[in-house]
């Protein structure tokens, strides 16, 4: 656990649990339908500020710190998508979730897919954000791999670690191409510094490497063609998302993802966590009509 000052936000109370082995932060805000709430890289549950006062008043959120990030324990493995996949089902447990909608960002988003495939049953929506799903155009997908140049310095054993620890400019650099508009100063800082630790550094770059040793060649053999979300699945995309291309997205809806590409960049929850909100609303609203429908 960290030993860092914990930022806070108005309403979010905090608290740990123990699932899969490791010791979890939760912070959590509101009252009603559960949301699951699920940070991306290099950030932790404060990439949520935002949204706590657009959503609280309709939902209780629940917003975890994922195994190696913000205040959970950081052991030195288990960040490959199947642990990450039975982290998220045995933190639900822990937090007496049976089911939930489920709204992620980049790496936990593609989690969220594996979690959606794996355990249909516990999630009401996926609605994810700022990632590929497991049935991208590959020609597309190749003629913007170029993209992702920047995770080479990431994900190396060793190396990846290294500069997480010790060049933080680096972080620093690659957090503000991922936004449109302007960080908020103390935010980005927050972020910067919360993987520079030994141990939260060892976990970026495992994050990293094990989606190249593991991930990638799914995805390059087509691995999930034949399998279809039965989780209603949406999917917000930056249209000046700076890692990844809105191209390598086009499925025409054929295995159950409804892709949006949108005004913004990688980091939505961060410049638009309007339509963030919005989206969620909507999501529920629709979800709300049809159980009424069926008790009708």
């Amino acid at each position: 656990m960290q030993s860092r000052p914990m930022p806070q936000v108005a309403g979010v109370e905090h608290r740990y649990v123990v699932a899969n082995g490791i010791r979890f932060h939760v912070a959590e805000a509101g009252a009603g339908e559960p949301l699951l709430l699920l940070h991306g890289f290099p950030q932790h549950w404060y990439a949520w500020r935002h949204l706590v006062p657009l959503l609280a008043a309709q939902h209780r959120l629940i917003m975890p710190d994922l195994r190696g990030f913000g205040w959970s324990d950081a052991p030195h493995r288990g960040y490959g998508t199947n642990a990450r996949v039975d982290d998220l089902l045995a933190l639900m447990d822990a937090c007496g979730l049976d089911r939930v909608t489920l709204v992620a960002h980049e790496w936990a988003a593609w989690a969220g897919f594996m979690a959606c495939l794996r355990e249909p049953g516990r999630f009401r929506h996926h609605l994810a954000l700022n990632i590929v799903h497991p049935w991208p155009d590959h020609r597309a997908t190749i003629r913007h791999a170029w993209r992702m140049w920047y995770t080479a310095l990431w994900e190396y054993p060793l190396v990846g670690g290294a500069v997480l620890r010790h060049w933080p400019g680096f972080t620093r650099y690659i957090l503000r191409r991922g936004v449109t508009g302007v960080w908020q100063t103390p935010a980005l800082e927050e972020f910067v510094e919360s993987v520079r630790s030994r141990a939260r550094a060892h976990a970026g770059q495992a994050l990293h490497w094990q989606y190249v040793l593991r991930d990638i060649p799914r995805l390059a053999t087509r691995r999930f063609r034949h399998q279809r979300l039965q989780v209603p699945t949406t999917l917000l995309f930056g249209e000046d998302d700076f890692a990844f291309a809105a191209q390598s997205l086009d499925v025409g809806g054929s295995h159950g993802v409804d892709v949006r590409v949108v005004p913004g960049g990688h980091y939505l929850p961060e410049e638009r966590p309007d339509l963030v909100a919005a989206t969620v609303s909507e999501l529920f609203g629709t979800m709300e009509s049809h159980r009424e429908e069926i008790v009708g």
